[in-house]
């Protein structure tokens, strides 16, 4: 049980946290980056004085990020990006190790907007977002707290496109660090992390075989791009539907057929949206899809399947046929299965990424976060230092024992001269 001089949290159930300890120790086996981060700021204190508040999946990767913010001296407040994702033991270690945390599995939508705003109460220093609620939240009702923030990073693909709008609105009234657009997050995180965890949800929910089946992935970006990739790996056919002529030629050159959702509709088996935007599954592709697909949101927000929609066009609804998948019978005796409520799929009805993919991610954060305590730029977008990206992808190398070659004094003066 936390001591009565801990923060103030809302967590489930405060008993749970010797089993989320041992969740997170398991965890931090797979994650040597910010293990090393971890023990240099436990001597450096780069974050004495500075308090954070963060909204992100309440995990135990993201625990082991935590504890490496609060080795360096860190005032940390976090509260959930997205209920479903919670793990309630995980909440309630971190509750006992003196970190303030308002988080608790599967909380509805009011009580999720109060832990936003109770991590706010803390008049943070420097912020974390995932998904950009949190700047949301703090640009509306709490922005007399904005002149006290320094900082923040994001990092989501959704998040960024709605910080890209408010700067270009003129309404982003701080700077923040698009920690989703380095090299190191979309390769490791988005293709990968992505690529694997989605799939998991898939398999584990569902228990579909993928061999032979026709999977539909909606959005052929990063995460797309990762998540079809995996697919076709397990023998599916793989349908992309793209509304950007270059990433649905990239999918075409890489072996994908690619057509608009209306046809796709008619062909899948199991559909994934990872698109970042509404709409992308409606009642118009419900109409026409076969009996038994399988609809699955990997895109942040659940707005990507019209879950409204799918509800008014079924005569019955068979709520939790298996965890985390409810059947919509349509009246024809079509069923479709939606998983995880159309939320994001990979947290909710499996265990997000890899902690060794989340090891890179949230050693980019730290770094970053690290860069800007003591920082002063102006309200905007910005990007991670390259520096930064470059010494987690050396450090977790050197983690997995790989090498690799150096240039000579011939090779750069060869690459650093235009003359023959």
């Amino acid at each position: 049980m936390p001591s009565p001089g801990l923060p103030r949290s809302d967590i489930a159930d405060p008993a749970l946290g010797d089993q989320g300890r041992r969740r997170i120790e398991f965890a931090e086996r797979a994650m040597p980056v910010l293990g090393m981060l971890r023990t240099r700021y436990a001597g450096a204190r780069p974050f004495e004085g500075v308090r954070i508040a963060a909204c992100m999946h309440v995990t135990a990767e993201t625990a082991a990020f935590a504890r490496a913010l609060t080795a360096g001296g860190a005032e940390l407040h976090l509260a959930a990006s997205n209920p479903l994702s919670t793990q309630d033991d995980v909440a309630a270690a971190l509750v006992d190790e003196g970190i303030a945390v308002h988080a608790r599995h599967g909380v509805d939508r009011a009580g999720y907007l109060a832990h936003l705003e109770a991590v706010l109460d803390a008049a943070p220093t420097l912020v974390v977002d995932d998904g950009c609620d949190l700047i949301g939240v703090l640009h509306t009702s709490r922005r007399g707290l904005l002149p006290g923030v320094r900082a923040g990073c994001e990092e989501t693909t959704t998040g960024v496109l709605r910080l890209r709008q408010m700067a270009a609105d003129g309404a982003l009234g701080l700077p923040m660090v698009a920690v989703n657009d380095t090299g190191m997050q979309r390769l490791v995180a988005n293709r990968h992390g992505t690529g694997q965890s989605t799939l998991d949800a898939v398999m584990r929910s569902t228990g579909t075989l993928l061999a032979g089946a026709t999977v539909v992935v909606a959005g052929y970006g990063w995460c797309g791009s990762g998540i079809a990739a995996r697919a076709r790996g397990l023998g599916a056919h793989v349908i992309v539907t793209e509304v950007d002529p270059e990433r649905g030629l990239d999918a075409v050159l890489e072996g994908h057929r690619v057509l608009p959702m209306a046809q796709a509709a008619v062909l899948g088996d199991v559909f994934i949206t990872v698109t970042g935007n509404r709409d992308v599954l409606t009642a118009a592709h419900f109409a026409s899809m076969k009996d038994g697909a399988v609809l699955v949101n990997a895109g942040h927000f659940d707005v990507e399947v019209d879950v409204a929609g799918l509800e008014a066009g079924a005569v019955e609804v068979r709520r939790r046929v298996r965890p985390h998948v409810d059947e919509y019978v349509r009246d024809d005796g079509r069923r479709l299965l939606l998983v995880a409520e159309g939320r994001l799929a990979n947290l909710a009805a499996a265990e997000g990424h890899p902690a060794a993919v989340m090891d890179m991610s949230f050693a980019v954060q730290a770094l970053t976060l690290e860069w800007l305590a003591g920082s002063d730029l102006a309200p905007g977008v910005h990007d991670v230092p390259a520096e930064i990206d470059a010494e987690v992808a050396r450090t977790k190398l050197a983690a997995m024992g790989v090498g690799l070659d150096t240039l000579t004094g011939a090779q750069l003066r060869y690459l650093s001269s235009w003359q023959p």
